[in-house]
């Protein structure tokens, strides 16, 4: 009978600390008003949030005016963009933010980039999220875009791209990672 009591305990034991580590759940698509910027979004995000006021003002306009390089979106799929997580980190309070999100998206939805593979996190000023999503990432500045493969970082985009066009640092980025690949084939 004791032998029987402590399998139960112990299944019992297990079935709550499996529970507790379920129980722990990401908000997505926080929003919070402030004082001094008005709306922001803090935390992970999606897509949608960027289309609702007050943010589709900037969003919307910026995605639509935006010109691809369609050389460097051709040369973007030949690179697979598709096979890398891609994290954005980005403050609605950062005209930076403002002017690269759209685009950036603008690029993602060119070349089929699955939503799944994107991590998008709001930030405050002081570059924070509300549960620390951002202190992996060593965040200096917004917007901040990292390529990753297979969990780690290929390279990033610092708040503008340095060649003008974020398609065409991007390519840099997997160019990069697929030359040193194919080095170590070798």
């Amino acid at each position: 009978m004791k032998h029987f009591t402590k399998i139960i305990f112990t299944a019992s034991t297990l079935f709550l600390a499996l529970q507790s580590c379920q129980s722990q759940k990401i908000v997505v698509n926080r929003e919070v008003e402030t004082t001094n910027d008005g709306k922001m979004l803090l935390g992970h995000q999606t897509k949608n949030q960027l289309l609702k006021e007050p943010y589709s003002e900037w969003f919307i306009q910026g995605f639509d005016d935006y010109q691809i390089d369609q050389k460097a979106l051709a040369e973007l799929k030949k690179e697979k963009l598709n096979s890398y997580n891609i994290i954005l980190v980005m403050g609605t309070w950062c005209e930076d933010s403002h002017r690269e999100v759209p685009r950036f998206f603008k690029i993602l939805e060119a070349t089929k980039y699955p939503e799944s593979k994107l991590t998008i996190i709001a930030v405050n000023r002081k570059k924070e999220a509300p549960s620390g999503e951002e202190g992996l990432y060593n965040i200096q500045r917004v917007p901040t875009i990292i390529v990753q493969k297979y969990g780690k970082e290929i390279g990033r985009i610092i708040e503008s791209p340095s060649s003008g066009y974020l398609e065409r640092d991007l390519l840099e980025i997997l160019k990069k990672d697929n030359t040193s690949l194919k080095d170590l084939i070798k």
